[in-house]
């Protein structure tokens, strides 16, 4: 039986790995899941924010400051080199209009309800779509009160075969940014048929007749 002590142990915030605070300041959570939400591996996308991080460039204001020019420069050495004129746009626009909105928070803030958080959030610049966002909202669901799970693939994917929906981490007593990395963990074992070697293969439905040795 899936316990709270399994997820936990084989989980991790992201925002806190990364040393980020959400509740004091979302924009340097958002500028990592702009990099995360680019098709690029992990590796890459956590080497290209601790580059921003070491020039300081972890607020709108500097990053506007910056430039473009060396945005390109700082996704060129973390290994965006495909992507690197879309994404240094992309980042730029954002830091713009989130200057010119007053802020992240006050943007939710200004926002009815989730949709609407979901479409100002979407406005900011073109390119920012649900992957990004969602892994933006893995991590503001415990902070903002508009804010709303939007699980990844695999995180749907896990909850199929686990038997668990969206809100089951209310039942755990856990956070939501603890229970998705976990689904979308559990996932990707899902996706590529690693049966065998997913810590929780004895509680999904797709095992129910196997026998693992």
């Amino acid at each position: 039986m899936l316990t709270r002590e399994t997820i936990i142990k084989n989980s991790i915030s992201y925002a806190n790995k990364f040393n980020i605070d959400v509740s004091v300041e979302p924009f340097p959570w958002f500028l990592l899941s702009i990099l995360f939400g680019a098709r690029i591996s992990e590796e890459i996308a956590a080497r290209t924010y601790y580059l921003f991080k070491k020039e300081d460039l972890i607020t709108p204001e500097k990053i506007v400051r910056a430039g473009w020019d060396h945005l390109v420069y700082l996704l060129d050495s973390g290994g965006y080199t495909r992507y690197d004129f879309k994404t240094a746009t992309k980042i730029i626009n954002m830091s713009e209009n989130i200057i010119k909105s007053g802020g992240l928070k006050k943007i939710h803030e200004e926002s009815r309800d989730f949709e609407d958080l979901v479409k100002r959030l979407k406005s900011l610049s073109k390119g920012i779509g649900d992957v990004t966002l969602g892994i933006f909202m893995r991590e503001m669901v415990d902070v903002w009160e508009k804010a709303r799970p939007m699980p990844s693939y695999y995180s749907n994917l896990a909850m199929k075969n686990l038997s668990l929906n969206i809100y089951s981490y209310r039942e755990f007593e856990i956070s939501y940014s603890i229970y998705e990395y976990f689904l979308h963990k559990i996932g990707k074992n899902c996706y590529r048929g690693n049966c065998s070697e997913c810590i929780v293969r004895d509680d999904c439905i797709k095992n129910k007749d196997k026998v693992f040795k």
